[in-house]
Protein backbone atom coordinates (compact mmCIF):
# COMPACT_ATOMS: atom_id res chain seq x y z
CA UNK A 1 0.00 0.00 0.00
CA UNK A 2 1.69 3.45 -1.15
CA UNK A 3 0.74 6.74 1.01
CA UNK A 4 0.72 10.27 0.06
CA UNK A 5 3.00 12.71 1.43
CA UNK A 6 1.22 15.08 3.99
CA UNK A 7 1.36 18.64 3.64
CA UNK A 8 4.26 19.69 6.23
CA UNK A 9 2.49 21.78 9.45
CA UNK A 10 4.44 24.92 8.83
CA UNK A 11 2.19 25.56 5.69
CA UNK A 12 -1.03 26.34 8.04
CA UNK A 13 0.72 29.34 9.45
CA UNK A 14 1.34 31.06 5.98
CA UNK A 15 -0.69 33.58 4.60
CA UNK A 16 -3.70 32.16 2.58
CA UNK A 17 -2.58 32.95 -0.80
CA UNK A 18 0.88 31.59 -0.43
CA UNK A 19 -0.59 28.12 1.36
CA UNK A 20 -2.59 27.68 -1.94
CA UNK A 21 0.17 28.15 -3.98
CA UNK A 22 2.41 25.28 -1.67
CA UNK A 23 -0.51 22.97 -1.11
CA UNK A 24 0.16 19.20 -2.51
CA UNK A 25 3.95 20.48 -3.63
CA UNK A 26 5.54 18.22 -2.15
CA UNK A 27 9.13 18.54 -3.63
CA UNK A 28 8.45 22.12 -3.51
CA UNK A 29 7.58 22.24 0.18
CA UNK A 30 11.01 20.03 1.08
CA UNK A 31 13.06 22.56 -0.89
CA UNK A 32 11.32 25.44 0.90
CA UNK A 33 11.68 24.32 4.47
CA UNK A 34 15.48 22.89 3.41
CA UNK A 35 15.94 26.96 2.47
CA UNK A 36 14.22 28.11 6.18
CA UNK A 37 16.57 25.75 7.87
CA UNK A 38 19.64 27.08 5.82
CA UNK A 39 18.11 30.77 5.70
CA UNK A 40 17.37 30.71 9.67
CA UNK A 41 20.66 29.75 10.22
CA UNK A 42 22.44 32.29 8.56
CA UNK A 43 20.26 34.69 10.21
CA UNK A 44 21.91 33.12 13.53
CA UNK A 45 25.12 34.12 12.62
CA UNK A 46 24.15 37.03 11.01
CA UNK A 47 23.01 38.76 13.92
CA UNK A 48 25.52 36.72 16.86
CA UNK A 49 28.43 37.00 14.06
CA UNK A 50 27.94 40.81 13.21
CA UNK A 51 27.67 41.39 17.09
CA UNK A 52 30.42 39.64 18.06
CA UNK A 53 32.29 39.76 14.91
CA UNK A 54 31.88 43.68 15.13
CA UNK A 55 33.45 43.62 19.10
CA UNK A 56 36.40 41.51 17.70
CA UNK A 57 37.37 44.26 14.98
CA UNK A 58 36.75 47.38 17.23
CA UNK A 59 38.96 45.23 19.84
CA UNK A 60 42.08 44.63 17.35
CA UNK A 61 41.77 47.54 15.48
CA UNK A 62 42.16 47.79 11.47
CA UNK A 63 45.74 47.02 11.75
CA UNK A 64 45.72 43.50 13.31
CA UNK A 65 42.17 43.06 11.77
CA UNK A 66 43.68 43.87 8.16
CA UNK A 67 46.67 41.00 9.71
CA UNK A 68 43.41 38.54 10.40
CA UNK A 69 41.99 39.37 7.14
CA UNK A 70 44.91 38.80 5.34
CA UNK A 71 45.32 35.35 6.50
CA UNK A 72 41.71 33.70 6.35
CA UNK A 73 42.23 35.58 2.07
CA UNK A 74 44.98 33.07 1.59
CA UNK A 75 43.92 30.29 3.48
CA UNK A 76 40.84 31.03 1.38
CA UNK A 77 42.97 30.78 -1.91
CA UNK A 78 44.17 27.23 -0.50
CA UNK A 79 40.89 26.15 0.31
CA UNK A 80 39.89 26.47 -3.23
CA UNK A 81 42.84 23.78 -4.01
CA UNK A 82 41.95 21.29 -1.00
CA UNK A 83 38.21 21.26 -2.31
CA UNK A 84 39.07 19.94 -5.44
CA UNK A 85 36.29 21.09 -6.79
CA UNK A 86 34.22 17.65 -5.98
CA UNK A 87 31.31 18.65 -3.83
CA UNK A 88 28.81 19.18 -6.53
CA UNK A 89 29.80 16.22 -8.53
CA UNK A 90 29.74 14.16 -4.66
CA UNK A 91 26.29 15.26 -4.20
CA UNK A 92 25.14 14.98 -7.72
CA UNK A 93 26.48 11.27 -7.36
CA UNK A 94 24.87 10.70 -4.13
CA UNK A 95 21.17 11.66 -5.51
CA UNK A 96 21.86 9.54 -8.62
CA UNK A 97 23.31 6.44 -6.44
CA UNK A 98 22.73 6.16 -2.70
CA UNK A 99 23.37 3.21 -2.57
CA UNK A 100 26.80 3.86 -2.85
CA UNK A 101 27.09 6.63 -0.61
CA UNK A 102 29.47 5.04 1.67
CA UNK A 103 32.20 4.89 -1.42
CA UNK A 104 31.63 8.16 -2.03
CA UNK A 105 32.16 9.40 1.26
CA UNK A 106 34.65 7.72 1.91
CA UNK A 107 36.66 8.51 -0.92
CA UNK A 108 35.56 12.22 -0.82
CA UNK A 109 36.81 12.51 2.86
CA UNK A 110 40.42 10.78 2.36
CA UNK A 111 41.10 12.92 -0.84
CA UNK A 112 40.35 16.31 0.95
CA UNK A 113 42.00 15.70 4.11
CA UNK A 114 45.30 14.52 1.90
CA UNK A 115 44.70 17.07 -0.09
CA UNK A 116 44.06 20.09 2.45
CA UNK A 117 47.24 18.78 4.47
CA UNK A 118 49.35 19.23 1.53
CA UNK A 119 47.86 23.15 0.64
CA UNK A 120 48.43 23.78 4.76
CA UNK A 121 52.16 23.24 4.40
CA UNK A 122 51.96 24.64 0.94
CA UNK A 123 50.36 28.27 2.08
CA UNK A 124 52.86 28.35 4.96
CA UNK A 125 55.59 28.21 2.70
CA UNK A 126 54.22 30.84 0.66
CA UNK A 127 53.68 33.69 3.18
CA UNK A 128 57.23 32.91 4.39
CA UNK A 129 58.41 33.56 1.36
CA UNK A 130 56.67 36.71 0.32
CA UNK A 131 56.33 38.10 4.42
CA UNK A 132 59.80 36.84 5.18
CA UNK A 133 60.04 39.55 7.72
CA UNK A 134 55.92 39.46 9.00
CA UNK A 135 56.50 36.55 11.91
CA UNK A 136 53.25 37.73 13.50
CA UNK A 137 51.39 36.62 10.38
CA UNK A 138 53.00 33.66 9.48
CA UNK A 139 51.84 32.56 13.07
CA UNK A 140 48.23 33.68 12.29
CA UNK A 141 48.35 31.75 8.67
CA UNK A 142 50.20 28.76 10.53
CA UNK A 143 46.70 28.81 13.01
CA UNK A 144 44.24 29.14 10.94
CA UNK A 145 45.45 27.11 7.85
CA UNK A 146 44.65 23.95 10.18
CA UNK A 147 41.21 24.36 8.30
CA UNK A 148 41.83 23.41 5.35
CA UNK A 149 42.28 19.56 6.96
CA UNK A 150 39.39 20.23 8.99
CA UNK A 151 37.28 21.05 6.66
CA UNK A 152 37.27 17.19 4.90
CA UNK A 153 34.62 16.20 7.48
CA UNK A 154 32.10 18.24 5.37
CA UNK A 155 31.64 15.23 3.67
CA UNK A 156 29.10 13.90 5.82
CA UNK A 157 27.17 17.83 4.94
CA UNK A 158 27.49 16.61 1.26
CA UNK A 159 25.31 13.59 2.37
CA UNK A 160 22.59 15.51 4.50
CA UNK A 161 22.11 18.20 1.16
CA UNK A 162 22.00 15.02 -0.98
CA UNK A 163 18.87 14.12 1.12
CA UNK A 164 17.65 18.06 1.38
CA UNK A 165 18.12 17.68 4.98
CA UNK A 166 20.48 20.78 5.64
CA UNK A 167 18.63 20.87 9.22
CA UNK A 168 20.74 18.56 10.81
CA UNK A 169 24.01 20.09 9.43
CA UNK A 170 22.14 23.69 10.97
CA UNK A 171 22.08 21.40 14.55
CA UNK A 172 25.67 20.60 14.65
CA UNK A 173 27.76 23.61 13.09
CA UNK A 174 25.41 25.84 15.09
CA UNK A 175 26.81 24.29 18.65
CA UNK A 176 30.13 24.97 17.15
CA UNK A 177 29.21 28.46 15.88
CA UNK A 178 27.83 29.38 19.23
CA UNK A 179 30.55 28.04 21.64
CA UNK A 180 33.26 29.76 19.50
CA UNK A 181 31.45 33.15 19.84
CA UNK A 182 31.41 32.43 23.64
CA UNK A 183 34.71 31.82 23.40
CA UNK A 184 35.58 35.47 21.27
CA UNK A 185 33.98 37.25 24.03
CA UNK A 186 36.04 35.78 26.80
CA UNK A 187 38.65 36.49 24.90
CA UNK A 188 37.81 40.16 24.15
CA UNK A 189 37.16 40.76 28.02
CA UNK A 190 40.40 39.17 28.98
CA UNK A 191 42.56 41.15 26.20
CA UNK A 192 43.78 38.22 24.68
CA UNK A 193 46.55 38.98 21.83
CA UNK A 194 45.93 38.01 18.12
CA UNK A 195 46.33 34.39 17.69
CA UNK A 196 43.88 33.42 20.31
CA UNK A 197 41.15 34.71 17.95
CA UNK A 198 42.57 32.48 15.19
CA UNK A 199 42.16 29.49 17.43
CA UNK A 200 38.92 30.92 17.76
CA UNK A 201 38.06 30.25 14.46
CA UNK A 202 39.98 26.76 14.56
CA UNK A 203 37.41 26.06 17.58
CA UNK A 204 34.53 27.04 15.81
CA UNK A 205 35.01 24.38 12.43
CA UNK A 206 36.72 21.76 14.77
CA UNK A 207 33.61 21.54 17.28
CA UNK A 208 31.22 21.80 14.14
CA UNK A 209 32.63 18.71 13.11
CA UNK A 210 32.42 16.44 15.58
CA UNK A 211 28.86 17.38 15.71
CA UNK A 212 28.24 16.80 11.90
CA UNK A 213 29.62 13.61 12.43
CA UNK A 214 27.72 13.02 15.83
CA UNK A 215 24.27 13.62 13.80
CA UNK A 216 24.98 11.64 10.93
CA UNK A 217 25.60 8.57 13.07
CA UNK A 218 22.59 9.60 14.87
CA UNK A 219 20.57 9.30 11.38
CA UNK A 220 21.66 6.24 10.23
CA UNK A 221 25.22 6.98 8.75
CA UNK A 222 28.01 4.64 9.60
CA UNK A 223 31.35 6.10 9.41
CA UNK A 224 32.73 3.32 9.98
CA UNK A 225 31.67 2.30 6.64
CA UNK A 226 32.79 4.80 4.90
CA UNK A 227 35.39 3.11 2.36
CA UNK A 228 38.13 4.60 -0.09
CA UNK A 229 37.66 3.27 -3.36
CA UNK A 230 40.73 4.18 -6.10
CA UNK A 231 37.95 4.22 -9.28
CA UNK A 232 35.23 6.37 -7.32
CA UNK A 233 38.62 8.51 -6.37
CA UNK A 234 39.78 8.53 -10.14
CA UNK A 235 36.09 9.12 -11.30
CA UNK A 236 35.74 12.12 -8.77
CA UNK A 237 39.18 13.57 -9.75
CA UNK A 238 38.56 13.29 -13.02
CA UNK A 239 35.71 14.79 -13.25
CA UNK A 240 36.15 17.32 -10.31
CA UNK A 241 39.29 18.95 -12.29
CA UNK A 242 37.59 21.07 -14.27
CA UNK A 243 35.55 22.38 -11.75
CA UNK A 244 38.51 22.76 -9.37
CA UNK A 245 40.22 24.62 -12.04
CA UNK A 246 37.03 27.08 -12.25
CA UNK A 247 36.75 26.98 -8.45
CA UNK A 248 40.63 28.63 -7.76
CA UNK A 249 39.87 30.94 -10.43
CA UNK A 250 36.56 31.91 -8.83
CA UNK A 251 38.20 32.04 -5.36
CA UNK A 252 40.46 34.67 -6.89
CA UNK A 253 37.24 36.71 -8.17
CA UNK A 254 36.65 36.57 -4.18
CA UNK A 255 39.74 37.22 -2.62
CA UNK A 256 42.53 38.16 -4.65
CA UNK A 257 41.24 41.56 -4.04
CA UNK A 258 42.11 41.92 0.16
CA UNK A 259 45.27 39.34 -1.08
CA UNK A 260 46.69 42.45 -3.34
CA UNK A 261 45.71 45.05 -0.89
CA UNK A 262 47.74 43.67 1.66
CA UNK A 263 50.85 43.34 -0.34
CA UNK A 264 50.37 46.75 -2.45
CA UNK A 265 48.98 49.24 0.61
CA UNK A 266 49.13 48.06 4.55
CA UNK A 267 47.17 46.18 6.86
CA UNK A 268 45.34 49.30 8.23
CA UNK A 269 43.91 49.57 4.84
CA UNK A 270 43.32 46.28 4.40
CA UNK A 271 41.08 46.20 7.44
CA UNK A 272 39.16 48.69 6.70
CA UNK A 273 38.30 47.63 3.37
CA UNK A 274 37.98 44.01 5.10
CA UNK A 275 35.12 45.88 7.63
CA UNK A 276 33.22 46.86 4.11
CA UNK A 277 33.49 43.40 3.11
CA UNK A 278 32.02 41.48 6.08
CA UNK A 279 29.21 43.82 5.91
CA UNK A 280 28.43 43.03 2.24
CA UNK A 281 28.69 39.30 2.54
CA UNK A 282 25.99 39.37 5.03
CA UNK A 283 24.00 39.00 2.72
CA UNK A 284 25.34 36.04 0.62
CA UNK A 285 23.31 33.25 2.54
CA UNK A 286 20.05 33.79 0.40
CA UNK A 287 21.76 32.70 -2.90
CA UNK A 288 23.61 29.99 -1.12
CA UNK A 289 20.93 28.69 0.60
CA UNK A 290 17.87 28.73 -1.85
CA UNK A 291 20.59 27.15 -4.45
CA UNK A 292 21.79 24.42 -2.07
CA UNK A 293 17.66 23.93 -1.56
CA UNK A 294 16.84 23.67 -5.28
CA UNK A 295 19.88 22.36 -7.13
CA UNK A 296 18.86 18.63 -6.67
CA UNK A 297 15.35 19.32 -8.37
CA UNK A 298 16.68 21.52 -10.79
CA UNK A 299 18.84 18.99 -11.86
CA UNK A 300 16.13 16.12 -12.02
CA UNK A 301 13.87 18.63 -13.95
CA UNK A 302 16.49 18.64 -17.02
CA UNK A 303 15.95 15.02 -16.85
CA UNK A 304 12.19 15.12 -17.19
CA UNK A 305 10.98 18.31 -18.71
CA UNK A 306 13.67 20.83 -20.41
CA UNK A 307 10.48 23.22 -20.47
CA UNK A 308 10.51 23.15 -16.84
CA UNK A 309 13.93 22.92 -16.30
CA UNK A 310 13.98 26.03 -18.19
CA UNK A 311 11.19 27.85 -16.05
CA UNK A 312 12.55 27.24 -13.20
CA UNK A 313 15.46 28.62 -13.58
CA UNK A 314 14.22 31.58 -14.71
CA UNK A 315 11.98 32.15 -11.92
CA UNK A 316 15.43 31.75 -9.53
CA UNK A 317 16.72 34.18 -11.52
CA UNK A 318 14.26 36.60 -11.05
CA UNK A 319 13.81 36.28 -7.36
CA UNK A 320 18.21 36.30 -6.54
CA UNK A 321 18.09 39.43 -8.82
CA UNK A 322 14.89 40.80 -6.43
CA UNK A 323 16.55 39.23 -3.55
CA UNK A 324 20.09 41.45 -4.22
CA UNK A 325 18.31 44.90 -5.35
CA UNK A 326 16.10 44.36 -2.14
CA UNK A 327 19.58 44.63 -0.08
CA UNK A 328 21.74 46.86 -2.19
CA UNK A 329 19.25 49.85 -2.79
CA UNK A 330 18.77 50.81 1.11
CA UNK A 331 22.66 49.71 1.92
CA UNK A 332 23.60 52.47 -0.71
CA UNK A 333 21.69 55.47 1.16
CA UNK A 334 22.42 53.94 4.53
CA UNK A 335 26.27 52.80 4.07
CA UNK A 336 27.72 55.38 5.94
CA UNK A 337 25.72 55.34 9.09
CA UNK A 338 25.78 51.29 9.22
CA UNK A 339 29.82 51.73 8.90
CA UNK A 340 30.01 54.39 11.89
CA UNK A 341 26.84 52.13 14.08
CA UNK A 342 29.06 48.74 13.53
CA UNK A 343 32.36 49.44 14.17
CA UNK A 344 33.20 53.24 15.30
CA UNK A 345 34.98 56.29 13.75
CA UNK A 346 38.31 53.79 13.61
CA UNK A 347 36.69 52.38 9.98
CA UNK A 348 34.67 55.09 8.68
CA UNK A 349 36.56 55.32 5.42
CA UNK A 350 35.00 51.99 4.93
CA UNK A 351 31.63 53.49 4.17
CA UNK A 352 32.33 54.38 0.46
CA UNK A 353 33.71 51.10 -0.20
CA UNK A 354 30.86 49.26 1.43
CA UNK A 355 28.08 51.20 -1.38
CA UNK A 356 30.16 50.15 -4.18
CA UNK A 357 30.87 46.70 -2.73
CA UNK A 358 26.74 46.10 -1.81
CA UNK A 359 26.02 45.83 -5.50
CA UNK A 360 28.77 43.18 -6.47
CA UNK A 361 25.97 41.23 -4.56
CA UNK A 362 23.43 41.65 -7.09
CA UNK A 363 25.97 40.32 -9.63
CA UNK A 364 27.39 37.47 -7.14
CA UNK A 365 23.92 36.57 -6.29
CA UNK A 366 23.34 35.94 -10.38
CA UNK A 367 26.45 34.14 -10.95
CA UNK A 368 25.46 31.91 -8.14
CA UNK A 369 22.76 30.32 -10.25
CA UNK A 370 24.06 30.74 -13.49
CA UNK A 371 27.09 28.53 -12.21
CA UNK A 372 24.42 26.09 -10.96
CA UNK A 373 22.84 25.98 -14.68
CA UNK A 374 26.21 25.38 -16.73
CA UNK A 375 27.11 22.27 -14.23
CA UNK A 376 23.40 21.35 -14.65
CA UNK A 377 23.79 21.36 -18.20
CA UNK A 378 27.29 19.52 -17.66
CA UNK A 379 29.12 22.60 -19.48
CA UNK A 380 31.90 22.92 -16.76
CA UNK A 381 34.65 23.97 -19.23
CA UNK A 382 32.80 26.71 -19.81
CA UNK A 383 32.38 27.49 -16.10
CA UNK A 384 35.85 27.55 -15.91
CA UNK A 385 36.44 30.35 -19.00
CA UNK A 386 33.97 32.19 -17.34
CA UNK A 387 35.74 32.45 -14.21
CA UNK A 388 39.36 32.91 -15.86
CA UNK A 389 37.82 36.14 -17.68
CA UNK A 390 36.08 37.35 -14.30
CA UNK A 391 39.39 36.65 -12.73
CA UNK A 392 41.80 38.50 -15.27
CA UNK A 393 39.72 41.20 -15.08
CA UNK A 394 39.73 41.77 -11.60
CA UNK A 395 43.34 41.06 -10.79
CA UNK A 396 44.42 43.72 -13.93
CA UNK A 397 41.85 46.33 -12.69
CA UNK A 398 43.72 45.79 -9.25
CA UNK A 399 46.53 46.27 -10.28
CA UNK A 400 45.52 49.98 -11.91
CA UNK A 401 43.12 50.84 -9.31
CA UNK A 402 44.54 50.06 -5.94
CA UNK A 403 47.96 52.11 -5.88
CA UNK A 404 45.87 54.80 -6.58
CA UNK A 405 42.79 54.24 -4.63
CA UNK A 406 43.50 52.01 -2.45
CA UNK A 407 40.48 50.09 -0.88
CA UNK A 408 37.85 51.96 -3.09
CA UNK A 409 39.77 50.92 -5.97
CA UNK A 410 39.49 47.10 -4.99
CA UNK A 411 35.92 47.78 -4.58
CA UNK A 412 35.51 49.03 -8.37
CA UNK A 413 37.54 46.44 -9.08
CA UNK A 414 35.74 43.65 -7.52
CA UNK A 415 32.36 45.32 -8.49
CA UNK A 416 32.81 45.09 -12.29
CA UNK A 417 34.30 41.65 -12.55
CA UNK A 418 31.40 40.49 -10.69
CA UNK A 419 29.25 41.99 -13.71
CA UNK A 420 31.58 40.40 -15.90
CA UNK A 421 31.17 36.98 -14.86
CA UNK A 422 27.40 36.86 -13.79
CA UNK A 423 26.17 38.86 -17.24
CA UNK A 424 28.35 40.28 -19.56
CA UNK A 425 30.36 36.87 -20.66
CA UNK A 426 26.89 35.48 -21.09
CA UNK A 427 27.33 37.72 -25.02
CA UNK A 428 30.64 36.49 -25.64
CA UNK A 429 29.94 32.75 -25.39
CA UNK A 430 27.43 31.06 -27.80
CA UNK A 431 25.56 28.73 -25.50
CA UNK A 432 25.48 31.19 -22.87
CA UNK A 433 23.47 33.57 -24.67
CA UNK A 434 20.18 31.71 -23.79
CA UNK A 435 20.92 32.18 -20.05
CA UNK A 436 21.82 35.75 -20.65
CA UNK A 437 18.74 37.25 -21.66
CA UNK A 438 17.02 35.12 -18.92
CA UNK A 439 19.31 37.52 -16.40
CA UNK A 440 18.46 40.48 -18.65
CA UNK A 441 15.00 39.79 -17.94
CA UNK A 442 15.41 39.31 -14.05
CA UNK A 443 17.61 42.46 -14.11
CA UNK A 444 14.83 44.09 -15.74
CA UNK A 445 11.60 42.79 -13.77
CA UNK A 446 12.46 40.84 -10.68
CA UNK A 447 10.06 39.32 -9.22
CA UNK A 448 9.73 38.10 -5.10
CA UNK A 449 7.75 34.97 -6.57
Amino acid sequence: MTTTPTDRIWLRYLPGFIRKRLENRHVFQEAVENSGWLIGDKILRMGVGLLVGVWVARYLGPSQFGIMSYAASMVGLAGAIAGLGIDSIVIRDLVRHPERSNEYLGTTFVLRFTAGLVCYLGVIGVVAIIKPEDLLTQIIVAIVGWSLTVNAFDAADFWFQSKVKSKYVVYAKGIGFLIAAAFRVILILSEAPLAAFAAANLAELAIGAVGLLSVYSVKGGAIRSWKFRLPVAKELLFGGWPVLLGSIVSMICFRIDQVMLGQISDAKELGIYAAAVRVAELWFFIPSAIIASVFPNIIRAREVDEAEFYKRLQKLFNFLAFAGYAVAIPVTFLGPFVIKLLYGEAYAAAAPMLVILIWSDLFINLAMARGAYLFAMNWIWILFWVNVLAAVVNVALNLVLIPHYGGIGAAVASCISYWVSAHGVCYLIKPMRKSGHMITRALLFPKFW
